[in-house]
């Protein structure tokens, strides 16, 4: 009668240990938190972007002006905090939208080193286009991943932002360990 060999027979135990021992002492590739929120991120962004290519814009001009609609006017450095964008990067997009009058950009009154800016009425009327198609993306996820689950994903995502806020970064820690 034939015997199946084991798989430390055929050579498998040792592919195992092989990729145990390249992935080190971590998780999954695919399990990582990071991961899974890029994944999620990038199969939402793929419905959006048809729309913001059709109305020449890019996901980070989208997003910049879609912080300007919450507020009158805002700095510079804080439009980068709340979009989520570097500096630099931020500075050439401004730097479009102006070019395109979708934004306007002036001296802060109490200190003209600084710059502010607020989107223009052309910026509106270019977020009232994108708006029922954007809506309408929104209204199919919400069709198809459920109204209760998104309010929870939403909650949730909000708990473990702040549940990470007070803890600090490595690039915290190395800031302290130069101090």
């Amino acid at each position: 009668m034939a015997r199946k060999k084991s798989s430390d027979e055929t050579g498998a135990g040792q592919a195992d240990d092989a990729a145990s021992s390249r992935r080190g002492p971590m998780r999954e590739f695919s399990r990582s938190l990071p991961m899974s929120l890029l994944r999620a991120r990038e199969a939402v962004m793929r419905q959006f972007r048809p729309s913001l290519r059709n109305h020449g814009l890019t996901e980070q001009q989208w997003r910049i002006l879609r912080a300007l609609t919450a507020v009158d006017e805002i700095e510079v450095t804080e439009l980068a905090r709340v979009a989520f964008l570097l500096g630099p990067s931020l500075s050439r997009i401004l730097r479009d939208l102006e070019g395109r009058a979708l934004i306007e950009r002036k001296a802060a009154e109490n200190d003209a080193r600084r710059a502010v800016v607020s989107i223009s009425a052309k910026g509106l009327k270019l977020i009232e286009a994108v708006a029922p198609t954007s809506e309408a993306i929104y209204a199919e996820i919400t069709r198809r991943y459920g109204a209760r689950k998104l309010a929870e994903l939403h909650e949730m995502l909000g708990v473990l932002e702040a549940s990470l806020a007070g803890m600090g970064s490595a690039d915290d820690a190395e800031v302290e360990a130069d101090d």
